[in-house]
C-alpha cells in the first residue's frame, strides 16, 4: 500500500533507500562504543613495582594501571572514592621474614586478604565484590618489602563509593 507521500517518490529512489540501509547501519556501528572487558585481577595484576601503588594508603581508592606516556609505563593513581574508583585498599598483611618464595607468598597473601575480606563484608554486603592481593616482587622483597596490600573491587564495573563498612 502506498501513501500519498511515498506515491510522489519514484520507485527507483525508494529502492535505493533500502539498498543504502546496510551501509548506513555499518557506518553507525563505527560510533558504538564496545563494552569494556572484565579485567582479571589476580596477584600479578598490580604488584609493589607498579608505579604509584606505594603511595596508596589503607582505605584509599585507586585506578587500574593505565599507561602513562610521561612515565613510560602503566601507573596507578589515587582516586577519591566518592567519585567512583576501580579499586580500594582495605588492609595490609605483614609477611614474616624468610627467603623469596613466590608460591608461598601468593598462598599467604590470598589467605590473609580473604580472611580480612570475610571480616569486612558478610552476607549481602559481599555481593558484587571481590578482592585480590598486591604483593611484593622479588626485587622489592630483596629491599625488605614484607607487606601485602589487599584491594576490593567490583568485577565488571567500578566501585560507586567507599566500600569499607562503618566501624
Amino acid at each position: 500500500m502506498t501513501t500519498m507521500a511515498t506515491a510522489r517518490i519514484p520507485s527507483r529512489v525508494r529502492s535505493r533507500g533500502w539498498a543504502l540501509l546496510p551501509g548506513i547501519a555499518a557506518l553507525g556501528a563505527l560510533f558504538v562504543v564496545p563494552p569494556t572487558q572484565a579485567v582479571a585481577k589476580d596477584d600479578t595484576f598490580i604488584t609493589a613495582r607498579t608505579t604509584g601503588i606505594l603511595h596508596i594508603e589503607g582505605g584509599e581508592c585507586f585506578s587500574d594501571p593505565v599507561y602513562s606516556s610521561s612515565a613510560g609505563e602503566p601507573v596507578v593513581t589515587y582516586t577519591p572514592c566518592v567519585g567512583g574508583a576501580d579499586n580500594q585498599s582495605y588492609g595490609f598483611a605483614h609477611v614474616p621474614d624468610g627467603s623469596w618464595d613466590r608460591a608461598a607468598l601468593s598462598a599467604f597473601a590470598w589467605r590473609r586478604c580473604g580472611a580480612m575480606f570475610a571480616r569486612h563484608w558478610t552476607g549481602d554486603a559481599a555481593s558484587g565484590l571481590d578482592f585480590y592481593p598486591i604483593m611484593p616482587t622479588e626485587e622489592t622483597w630483596a629491599d625488605g618489602d614484607r607487606d601485602v596490600m589487599c584491594a576490593v573491587y567490583a568485577p565488571g564495573g567500578r566501585l560507586s563509593r567507599s566500600m569499607l563498612p562503618a566501624m
